[in-house]
């Protein structure tokens, strides 16, 4: 159906208007909050100890998760694309659940699982403490970032097909070498994309993770979980939106490589 030059036009101006609104507005507000004393203070404030240790759990936090997930993920995609085996509806279901269930629910799960007094409590009797620690805020971070590579892997892997495994293992390939020079290969940017999103999104974590940290700055204290500190906490709100601004423009970041992902992945095909 063909939409009238006036109906674009007012169809336009309300999509504006929504991301005005809703995106536009409080990036501009957290921004002017940041720089209002001056670039200088808003340095000091993102390089106090709390916030430098903050950066780097964060950044420690993704240096896990990411391989974890890549290794994991490009395993799973091509187990549910390529194999046919009992209970792969139920692998699909488990990789999906985290777009299902709140971030919260995983750490209360994980506090039931690892906790003193949960099922696998008595592993602190070893001197290896889960919950309130990095291990914790770890597992709680690759469940929720579990689905992006697999999913991003999958329809690249479906698309692609099987012609050319097959034919490398005709001609006496093994399976690293037909997965390393024929599969990698073909599937390189929907893995990186997948890469990106699992990056963004382990760093933007908040209610797994709060679950499951002391939140002590200098400790268990991610930027997420600084900006949520200085602002509940320590009342201090131009130090929270300075930690915020730092954590915007890292997701800024993440944003362009993923546009730039994009559109090679769209040259690509």
């Amino acid at each position: 159906m063909k939409l009238s030059v006036p109906t674009r036009i007012s169809l336009r101006v309300v999509a504006l208007a929504y991301l005005l609104v809703l995106l536009v507005t409080p990036l501009v507000i957290i921004l002017w909050r940041s720089f209002e004393r001056g670039l200088g203070t808003f340095v000091d404030y993102i390089s106090t100890p709390a916030a430098i240790s903050a950066f780097n759990l964060s950044i420690l936090i993704v240096a896990i998760v990411v391989p974890v997930n890549v290794v994991f993920g490009v395993i799973t995609a091509i187990a549910l694309v390529r194999g046919n085996f009992p209970g792969r509806t139920l692998i699909q279901g488990v990789v999906d659940l985290p777009f299902a269930v709140s971030p919260v629910v995983v750490g209360v799960s994980l506090i039931m699982l690892w906790g003193v007094n949960g099922w696998f409590g008595g592993i602190e009797n070893l001197g290896f403490k889960v919950i309130f620690g990095l291990p914790g805020m770890v597992i709680a971070t690759i469940f929720v970032t579990l689905p992006f590579v697999v999913s991003e892997v999958s329809p690249v892997l479906h698309e692609i097909g099987d012609d050319q495994e097959q034919a490398a293992a005709t001609l006496g390939a093994t399976k690293w070498q037909t997965f390393w020079r024929i599969t990698l290969p073909a599937i390189r940017w929907g893995l990186t994309y997948g890469i990106v999103l699992t990056v963004a999104r382990a760093l933007g974590e908040f209610g797994a993770v709060i679950m499951v940290s002391s939140a002590l700055p200098g400790i268990s204290q991610t930027l997420t979980l600084l900006v949520h500190g200085r602002y509940i906490n320590d009342h201090n709100t131009f130090g929270a939106y300075c930690a915020a601004t730092l954590l915007m423009g890292i997701a800024l970041v993440t944003l362009i490589l993923m546009t730039l992902l994009e559109r090679k992945r769209g040259t690509a095909k």
